[in-house]
Parts: C-alpha cells; sequence; structure tokens
C-alpha cells in the first residue's frame, strides 16, 4: 500500500526491523520528554527499559509488525495483535478482534501522515483477516491528545482503565 500523498511506503516487518523500532521508540521518549510530558512513557530510553529489547523483538517474531518508509527509511511502525497485552487490565472484546499493540513514528518525519497510513494499514489487515473491530489502548493522560488523535483516526472510546497509575483509554473502529 502506497501512501500517495507523501511517498510511504508500508510493508511487513521482521526481526531485522527491531532496532528500527527500538530506535524510534527512544526518540519518542526523549521527544515527550523535551515537551514535559514524563508520564508516558517515563524518562528512561525504551532500549533501556527491562525487557523493552524483548518486547520488541517478540513483536517482530509472535506479532505482525508493519514498517512505514519514506524512500527506503523507516519512519513509522504499527504491530497488530488478535487482542490486548495479557499484562493490560483490558476485558476482551467479546468477538474476533485485531489490536494495535504499537504505533510509533520518527517525530522527523511529523505531519506526514505517518500514523494515519499506518493505522489505514491497520483496518486494511483487519478486514483482510474477516474480523469487524479493530481496538488500541493508548495514554489518556496530559490533555488527552493521544486519545483525540485515535478519534480522529475513526476510533470511539469504550473502556478507560487504569494500569497501576498510569491512565489508559481503549478506543475501537467497526470495520466490517
Amino acid at each position: 500500500m502506497n501512501d500517495s500523498t507523501h511517498g510511504i511506503r508500508i510493508r511487513p516487518g521482521g526481526p531485522a526491523d527491531a532496532p528500527a523500532i527500538l530506535d524510534m521508540l527512544d526518540s519518542a521518549v526523549a521527544w515527550m520528554n523535551a515537551r514535559g510530558n514524563t508520564e508516558q512513557w517515563g524518562t528512561t530510553p525504551y532500549s533501556k527499559k527491562p525487557g523493552g529489547v524483548a518486547r520488541v523483538e517478540r513483536y517482530t517474531t509472535e506479532n505482525s509488525p508493519y514498517i512505514a518508509e519514506l524512500d527506503g527509511t523507516p519512519v513509522g511502525a504499527l504491530v497488530l495483535d488478535t487482542g490486548p497485552s495479557p499484562q493490560m487490565p483490558i476485558a476482551p472484546a467479546g468477538e474476533p478482534e485485531r489490536y494495535v499493540r504499537l504505533l510509533v513514528s520518527d517525530r522527523r518525519y511529523a505531519g506526514l501522515g505517518v500514523g494515519e497510513a499506518l493505522l489505514a494499514r491497520a483496518v486494511e489487515e483487519t478486514r483482510r483477516a474477516g474480523v469487524e473491530v479493530l481496538r488500541v489502548d493508548c495514554w489518556a493522560g496530559g490533555g488527552g491528545e493521544l486519545v483525540a488523535y485515535y478519534e480522529r483516526n475513526g476510533f470511539t472510546r469504550t473502556d478507560r482503565f487504569l494500569s497501576e497509575a498510569w491512565p489508559g483509554q481503549v478506543l475501537a473502529r467497526r470495520v466490517g
């Protein structure tokens, strides 16, 4: 799938993409911290968090990763699964679902629609699997900007949750 507006190409990912995904996650933490957001992902680079590298490696081997590229450079990543992380206090959908386990973009390419292109691919893959609901959970703190982002991309709020002190929001999008 190509995004004709900005030349974004999305391809299936794999284990060789783990270092690029970790770099994007590390830069996202630095970007958030530079804007005063230390609550969403903390202050430790993702690659230095206990279990961070192993989690990304699992994403690329046990889940369905997709990489957004611009001129051959990885600029975003999406990881789809058949449900939420078992570590999260989230109720099952009650029907088959696809679940966005990770959505991250390289902040140097902000404004080009990388996240939107990856979410469009998630919708496409969900439909292709014959599944009618795509869900995601996200940080609901701050001013709610991340929740609003998903709402702008066709998702509707469902359940709120608290994971330790981390406020979360589950959102769903019907794709059938």
